[in-house]
């Protein structure tokens, strides 16, 4: 909205298309002067700032144009503990400088895929991998749009947020308030639904990345320390394998949700596989829960 931002042919300028606009002079130092003032605000007028989010770069518009250099200094000034997204360099598409191993100043923190979870996370040029956090909304808009009820399942959303965790990213979840500052029921439904399986499992989240083992069949693993978080989302029949763990590694097995104790099974139906470790739940024909069963294993030292 400032009068200094260019107009006519910008990419996302609502004038883009006015004629009206086509031969206007434009500022665009004293447009600079007045975002990095807005943003100086922000950074000393509201205490400590965790993350900041530019959003985003386009065409030439990139990295220098928006003085990128002197504002992250500025930034970090006076908040040097703030973590930046990498989108003062480029747009949510590309990984920019970040990826390589030579990143500028103001190449940020990590990579911000949007609407997509990369499909073997984020490595940089060396093949070393890169922080990310992919931003998803919870129906196919961001913020609030009051005809948009195509909202993604819970189950979907916790199953896609181990996935991130799996590839060595994060999930950041939209949620828009509507005019009156209320968040929509179906939103408030999702979160609670989310929160009743966090408050089961998010210790095979928080502090969690991924493992060296191979994705398995029938679910993802997390890892902290000697812990691997196996995420069972798919029950089997006759004995559930765990892929890629040996019983010689395994101190203890037990359910993350209630510390339930779980047995490595030794039966003639599954001894025919002896690198294959197979567990049972006792008498259940599905998963205790069946979006994300979480299994605690915790490996020899």
């Amino acid at each position: 909205y400032h009068p200094d931002f260019p107009h006519y042919g910008d990419k996302q300028h609502p004038e883009r298309r006015n004629e009206a606009f086509k031969d206007t002079l434009h500022d665009f130092d004293r447009y600079l002067k007045y975002m990095h003032g807005q943003v100086e605000e922000l950074c000393t007028q509201y205490g400590p700032i965790d993350i900041m989010w530019f959003d985003f770069s386009y065409d030439n518009m990139t990295a220098e144009t928006w003085k990128a250099q002197e504002l992250v200094e500025m930034v970090r000034k006076h908040q040097p503990d703030i973590i930046l997204d990498n989108r003062l360099e480029v747009s949510g598409e590309g990984f920019g400088s970040l990826a390589t191993q030579h990143p500028t100043d103001y190449s940020g923190d990590f990579v911000s895929p949007e609407q997509v979870i990369p499909p073997y996370g984020i490595l940089d040029d060396m093949g070393n991998p890169v922080l990310w956090e992919a931003c998803i909304t919870m129906n196919d808009n961001w913020g609030y749009h009051s005809s948009d009820h195509n909202f993604k399942k819970s189950s979907t959303i916790i199953r896609k947020l181990v996935e991130c965790v799996s590839k060595g990213g994060n999930m950041i979840l939209n949620v828009g308030p509507d005019a009156r500052g209320r968040f929509p029921k179906d939103s408030i439904r999702i979160l609670n639904e989310i929160g009743e399986w966090m408050a089961d499992y998010s210790k095979s989240i928080y502090g969690c990345g991924p493992t060296e083992l191979a994705k398995p069949d029938n679910g993802r693993i997390t890892q902290r320390g000697n812990k691997l978080y196996y995420h069972i989302m798919e029950m089997s029949i006759g004995g559930i394998p765990l892929f890629g763990i040996r019983k010689e590694q395994i101190e203890s097995i037990i359910l993350l949700n209630d510390g339930t104790e779980v047995k490595v099974m030794d039966y003639w139906t599954v001894n025919n596989y002896p690198d294959i470790v197979f567990i049972n739940f006792a008498g259940a024909n599905d998963l205790p829960n069946p979006i994300d069963t979480v299994l605690e294993i915790t490996l020899k030292s």
